[in-house]
């Protein structure tokens, strides 16, 4: 297994009949960290700075949902069955515990992991993210639409704006960060299609139109919630509320940062999770 996100190979594996990509970095024995990922998202846009960091004393794994860049099927339009093709793609693994790191959709989906299937999670982070009926989630169309509308007037890439703030620091960050994006240039996974993202639109509307949990007391679970002050996609006021309703809860928001200050702040949120996870 390699130890870099940089050299880490794309392997497939059968779950339940469908081809699922994914890659593993590290080889720590303590519990391996499943890595769950955000609208549009494929492989390569998780932060190798993350990754590796993460991957320093476990085994994190990085995987392709039903239907998303190189796996293959259909992708669900709701969390539900995203979140069953996720413990399905574990299973597969032969995995019997692990820790969610489950970032703005992938969240979600940690969330209905951890509730449908507490015994298979040790921790959760949850970054980003947001309990049922956030604030905001049925407008993130329109949210990503206008992003890239003005990434192309500007020739810009969307994440300038998605993911961080305007300010001097965030833009320095999101250069950054976009660099480190495109440093891998050998065996990169495959785009997600226009049916992927509407199917993934389509389940965050319906998880935003769902009834607020009064609590979320299903989640036993340690967990620690994490997001910038600033977030434009999933508004950070989800995150304190979210923290707020989970009764084993830590809370990271960080200044001048939206939905990627996980990306942004990558050292000290490293720093945080690293001890969250091992304590």
């Amino acid at each position: 297994m390699t130890n870099t996100y940089m050299n880490a190979h794309t392997k497939t594996i059968d779950v339940n009949g469908t081809s699922f990509v994914y890659r593993e970095i590290g080889e720590g024995s303590g519990t391996p960290i499943v890595l769950l990922h955000h609208l549009t998202a494929v492989l390569d846009d998780w932060d190798p700075k993350t990754i590796d960091g993460l991957a320093k004393n476990r085994r994190v794994i990085i995987f392709d949902n039903r239907g998303v860049g190189g796996s293959k099927g259909t992708t669900p339009d709701n969390v539900d069955d995203m979140a069953t093709d996720a413990v399905a793609f574990v299973r597969a693994l032969g995995l019997t515990k692990i820790d969610l790191l489950g970032f703005s959709l992938g969240g979600f989906i940690a969330q209905v992991i951890a509730q449908k299937h507490p015994a298979l999670v040790r921790r959760l982070i949850l970054a980003g993210t947001s309990a049922a009926g956030g604030e905001g989630l049925s407008n993130v169309g329109a949210v990503l639409q206008n992003a890239i509308a003005w990434a192309a007037a500007g020739n810009k890439h969307p994440k300038q704006s998605l993911f961080f703030t305007q300010s001097e620091s965030g833009q320095k960050a999101a250069a950054e960060f976009l660099q480190r994006l495109s440093a891998r240039q050998q065996d990169r996974d495959l785009p997600v299609t226009q049916e992927t993202v509407v199917a993934q639109v389509t389940a965050i509307a319906k998880w935003g139109l769902a009834p607020k949990p009064a609590t979320l007391d299903s989640i036993q679970h340690p967990v620690l919630v994490a997001n910038g002050d600033t977030d434009v996609i999933v508004p950070s006021s989800n995150s304190v509320e979210l923290a707020r309703k989970l009764p084993h809860a830590a809370l990271s928001i960080f200044p001048d940062a939206g939905h990627g200050a996980i990306f942004q702040y990558g050292s000290a949120f490293l720093d945080q999770a690293l001890l969250f996870l091992q304590n």
